[in-house]
């Protein structure tokens, strides 16, 4: 399988209010793909209609070849998309480990020895309740949490969002051991300097179009496009 997700002229949104006009993007096996914009450009509307959680009204999402498109989210997960949402959804009256197992499913690489090895914070906080971690600490278990469901996609919702910047650091190491183990990362970010540490290739989203596709470097060479798009 060649694992790779692609979106074509794909418009969502919410009711009768139409957020994406036509997004267009892949993002290839093995690949880190960081989708940038400022807050309300429809970064996180187009994470939620990769796995069907806003109605997809128009344009196709494609997995491995396969239509995607309107499939229920829990078959979405099945077929191997991992998705961590901004808010993180924990569950807080359960342990670590409880909620690591809440995430398991089917049969794959991913169990909580492996988890553990990458996150062996975790490990140490294993019989702790989840409403009690720090917010990096639960922005950890959340990405394990997805990956005990064995995705070979993973997407991430602003997941820098409101940490310290030593979590930042540590969060960015981890994700790049991911990208090391063959994951795809799709990662929806408004942190320029973190997006850059990890991906290959950039797409720029502005009012739900996308108005720049291409390598990392070549983003980060060009100051007027930055400034245009993604200054506040």
């Amino acid at each position: 399988m060649n694992e790779t997700l692609e979106l074509e002229s794909v418009q969502a949104g919410y009711g009768l209010s139409r957020v994406l006009h036509g997004v267009s993007l892949v993002a290839r096996a093995g690949e880190v793909v960081s989708l940038l914009g400022r807050n309300g450009a429809g970064k996180s509307t187009t994470l939620k209609a990769i796995v069907s959680l806003v109605e997809v009204s128009g344009g196709s999402v494609r997995f491995d070849g396969h239509e995607i498109t309107g499939l229920a989210t829990h078959e979405i997960s099945r077929r191997g998309v991992g998705y961590v949402p901004e808010d993180r959804r924990i569950f807080g009256d359960l342990t670590v480990e409880e909620n690591l197992i809440v995430g398991l499913k089917g049969r794959g690489d991913w169990g909580t020895a492996r988890v553990y090895r990458f996150f062996p914070k975790l490990q140490e906080l294993a019989g702790r309740r989840a409403g009690s971690l720090s917010g990096g600490e639960q922005q950890m278990l959340t990405v394990a949490r997805t990956l005990m469901g064995n995705p070979r996609v993973l997407l991430l919702d602003e997941p820098s969002e409101g940490l310290a910047p030593v979590i930042v650091r540590a969060l960015g190491e981890q994700i790049a051991a991911l990208k090391r183990e063959g994951l795809t990362i799709l990662l929806s970010e408004q942190n320029l300097k973190f997006a850059a540490r990890l991906a290959d290739r950039a797409y720029i989203i502005e009012k739900g179009e996308i108005r720049f596709g291409g390598p990392m470097a070549e983003l980060m060479g060009d100051e007027a496009l930055r400034r245009k798009y993604l200054t506040v």
